[in-house]
């Protein structure tokens, strides 16, 4: 039996909180889901490297160098209109359409985990059951939207 990688999505938090010493407990959980991830297919967006771009100076290199290897996808028009559509529904508020792109980008490119550590607008039920509703009325595949500890 042929077994199929699995890809997930990284955005930016999870990247980040590698460097974070303000909750311990997710930095470890984060350092310890990083040694797992040889076992997937890792991709981030050019959106992940413009929001490294502007970290602080003492750690936006170690951030920029945590990514490379991953494969990176651009933000297409494709992106941009299912990631409105996400938007007009009002599953993200419009301040936040980087969350809305980071989810659009990865369901345009059938990966099956966007793995983040952000509760507010992106690691929940209700975003998770209202972007698949979406996605199925317009054909594209389901997303499991997820903390790293769960994958």
């Amino acid at each position: 039996m042929v077994r199929r990688i699995i890809k997930v999505y990284l955005d930016t938090s999870v990247i980040s909180a590698l460097f974070d010493e303000r909750n311990a407990e997710r930095k470890n959980h984060t350092e310890e889901f990083w040694r797992e991830l040889r076992d997937y297919e890792v991709y981030v967006s050019t959106l992940v490297n413009e929001e490294l771009d502007a970290a602080s100076d003492e750690i936006r290199a170690e951030m920029i160098d945590k990514n490379r290897g991953f494969k990176i996808l651009e933000i297409t028009d494709e992106v941009e209109r299912l990631a409105e559509e996400y938007l007009s529904k009002g599953i993200f508020p419009e301040r936040y359409k980087d969350d809305a792109i980071h989810v659009a980008v990865a369901v345009a490119n059938n990966i099956d985990f966007l793995i983040s550590w952000n509760f507010r607008h992106l690691v929940k039920v209700k975003t998770r059951r209202m972007v698949n509703l979406i996605n199925e009325i317009l054909g594209y595949p389901h997303i499991e939207i997820i903390a790293p500890p769960e994958l």
